[in-house]
């Protein structure tokens, strides 16, 4: 908990607690074993009694209490020792992970609220494997009472089965969708909605992405120079999550580190003049310097890939996110096979950016040719990356069945056009459209037409137009005609008349 003054932390501003589990009887040995050596008594008594804020069989938000009543359950006296001491305990169960705390600042008040949001304590087999946990207990109680302790909560499996036992273990699990077949064809939305108006879980606003935060406002304060032009700006971040969430979206779409996302918060054009976000232009300033560290990584592979040869890319895990309708589900291509099933696939296909979708795509780096292209649809003409993943599936696909088949930038950007013309702007309408791109009797009358029209062109070709044709030249002369010749001359040459020319 980061307090510049303790006179923004008094037992006269109010808190409230949120807990989206319930503590089970091995978290509470966990926290008595474990985490208690750790952070002292005092600290687990704060976490045990912001807990009990709400029934064990319920999760969600406390009511809003002044923490006056926290002070006084604990016996911390209301001064600036009881405090200090306060603020001790909340920080030490914040660095072993067990609370986050946060403070909202209210206008109409002027004042500032605060929010206990409580973590699970981690199981035994997570806890073991946290280098830096274990080395603080460690610390605390020996290395042969961490080992104690780990044997404690850990049983063993029969010494019978042995290395053959385990070898010879087969796995004869049904998963759901071999057992269970959902009518995915009668949508309820009716349901989805009450569903999702009622759900329990945290709600985000409409244009943070729910996602996990790379960083918070105070590392982006703590990177950012003092006497920097948009140095009030960012500062007003502090009141702003929502802003705050679009900045670790960017930062998470286009892998911006912090340094980077200061060097970008900090150009013109990032803020108006009213201090608002301009998210379009941080988007395109944060896929330049995506672009440049790529090529630049790109050539130090090539560099590094002279003297040593490069290993073989580990397989990358599929994130689960949010659930695919079967009928919406997409064929997995070849290059993904081996990765993964068709279930995690569309998973995939749904949630993750398309950059990253690129790179499961390409061996290696991603060319630059298709990051031009993708870019330009996602900047320019603000397709959805859901729809744009779709895209890419479409395009993959189509090289797969037709090996001569090439991808050209003009037929990408029709393909987007026809998208953007159609309002496809959800993952469904986009998986019906490529479908309906891919069925024979509808593209079998469009082709038809064309070649209509090609052969039609062709036999119009250009008109003929008449060419004037020359007399034939008489040469011969008639007796007649040649005595009446003789005559004129005489005559010409007696009356002095000149020839005509």
């Amino acid at each position: 908990m980061r307090m510049k003054s303790l006179l923004h932390y008094t037992e006269h501003h109010r808190y409230y607690t949120y807990r989206d589990f319930s503590l089970s009887s091995r978290d509470e040995r966990m926290l008595n074993l474990v985490y208690q050596p750790m952070v002292g008594t005092s600290a687990i008594a704060l976490y045990r009694l912001i807990a009990q804020h709400l029934p064990a069989e319920q999760t969600g938000y406390s009511k809003p209490e002044q923490q006056r009543n926290l002070f006084l359950t604990l016996g911390v006296e209301p001064n600036d020792r009881g405090r200090t001491l306060m603020v001790e305990n909340a920080s030490k169960l914040e660095a072993v992970g067990l609370l986050q705390t946060h403070r909202l600042y209210l206008p109409e008040q002027d004042q500032y609220m605060y929010e206990y949001e409580l973590q699970q304590p981690l199981p035994p087999s997570d806890f073991f494997a946290t280098q830096h946990l274990t080395l603080l207990l460690r610390d605390k109680i020996g290395k042969f009472a961490v080992l104690a302790l780990q044997e404690r909560f850990w049983q063993g499996e029969p010494e019978e089965f042995g290395e053959v036992g385990r070898a010879a273990k087969e796995n004869i699990s049904q998963p759901f969708y071999e057992i269970f077949e959902l009518n995915t064809h009668v949508i309820d939305y009716e349901l989805e909605q009450a569903l999702s108006e009622a759900s329990p879980a945290r709600r985000q606003s409409k244009n943070m992405p729910a996602e996990e935060p790379l960083f918070d406002y105070s590392d982006v304060i703590l990177h950012f120079p003092r006497g920097a032009r948009n140095r009030k700006f960012v500062e007003a971040l502090r009141h702003n999550r929502e802003q705050m969430g679009m900045i670790n979206h960017v930062a998470r779409k286009f892998d911006l580190n912090v340094e980077d996302v200061v060097r970008l918060l900090d150009e013109e054009g990032i803020f108006s003049s009213d201090g608002e976000l301009m998210l379009d232009n941080l988007q395109n300033r944060a896929n330049l310097t995506f672009r440049q560290t790529a090529k630049r990584t790109e050539e130090r592979q090539v560099r590094a890939a002279r003297a040593v040869r490069p290993e073989e890319p580990a397989a990358e895990e599929m994130p689960v996110e949010h659930a695919v309708e079967m009928e919406y589900y997409l064929e997995v291509p070849s290059q993904f096979q081996s990765k993964c099933d068709i279930h995690q696939y569309n998973m995939l296909l749904r949630n993750e950016p398309y950059t990253g979708l690129l790179r499961n795509f390409f061996p290696g780096t991603v060319p630059g040719p298709w990051l031009d292209m993708f870019s330009k649809i996602d900047l320019s003409y603000k397709l959805p990356g859901e729809v744009i993943n779709v895209l890419i599936h479409y395009l993959v696909t189509l090289l797969g069945k037709d090996g001569d088949q090439r991808i050209s930038r003009n037929f990408v950007d029709s393909i987007a056009s026809n998208m953007l013309l159609r309002q496809i702007d959800t993952y469904e309408k986009a998986v019906r459209y490529i479908r309906d791109q891919a069925n024979p009797k509808r593209q079998a009358p469009a082709q038809s037409g064309s070649r209509a029209r090609v052969q039609g062109k062709a036999a119009r070709g250009k008109p003929e137009l008449p060419i004037v044709q020359n007399s034939p030249v008489q040469t011969a002369v008639s007796d007649e005609e040649f005595a009446e010749y003789v005559r004129m001359a005489e005559e010409m040459k007696a009356n002095k008349i000149k020839p005509r020319p």
